[in-house]
């Protein structure tokens, strides 16, 4: 697929940060082109019936339809995104979660997280890593809020594959991912699991992640 390069550069920067008119178009289509590995990723995260966990730039929504369905009525799931377009989304989407106090949306970034520390049971995080400068201050600060047993999944492309993509020559920053790895021992975490899910050279990573000093 190619594209002209004004469309291709308009289009990473919505995918970047949903704005404007058009951003919060974005949201059903990031919803659809994802849908496989947000499913994937939260069948990773295992969410559980009571838990705290959260969403790290949720894009569309579909994670936390996911992730409120996982962890239930006595749950708590929180929404970070810095996209206002998906903000407004989300709270018009989820209304009767956020009256009923099941979830929290918060306009942020993944690389301040306005949680204390050892405050969430689990936290994903699906194709952002793509728009940090550097994925390790961004592996701390997840690192920082996780519980003692908590949970982290990253759920990204492969950055091979993702090099043939129209736009991700626009501002997408594409790792090895022995980088994101390293990232992710360097914020004291041990990954537990990494594997492949999708079709073909497209397949995409999913990894797992445990604070080095629970169980």
């Amino acid at each position: 697929m190619t594209l002209p390069a004004p469309v291709a550069a308009a289009l990473a920067a919505q995918l970047r940060e949903p704005h404007g008119p058009a951003g919060p178009l974005l949201g059903p289509g990031l919803d659809r082109g994802n849908r496989r590995a947000i499913v994937e990723g939260v069948t990773a995260l295992r969410p559980r019936p009571g838990e705290v966990v959260a969403d790290l730039g949720f894009g569309g929504g579909l994670g936390l339809a996911r992730l409120l369905a996982g962890v239930g009525p006595a749950g708590l799931v929180h929404g970070v995104e810095r996209s206002v377009a998906m903000l407004t989304l989300a709270a018009r989407r989820f209304r009767p979660a956020l009256t009923a106090g099941t979830l929290a949306l918060h306009g942020a970034t993944i690389l301040r997280l306005p949680f204390p520390d050892a405050s969430l049971d689990a936290a994903l995080t699906v194709h952002t890593l793509y728009f940090l400068d550097d994925p390790e201050p961004a592996c701390l600060e997840w690192a920082r809020v996780l519980r003692p047993h908590g949970r982290l999944v990253l759920v990204f492309g492969d950055p091979v594959a993702m090099t043939e993509l129209p736009f991700t020559a626009y501002g997408f920053r594409l790792r090895p991912v022995a980088t994101i790895v390293d990232a992710v021992r360097a914020a004291g975490l041990r990954v537990t699991t990494h594997h492949r899910a999708g079709h073909g050279a497209h397949e995409f990573h999913v990894l797992c992640a445990r604070p080095c000093n629970s169980g």
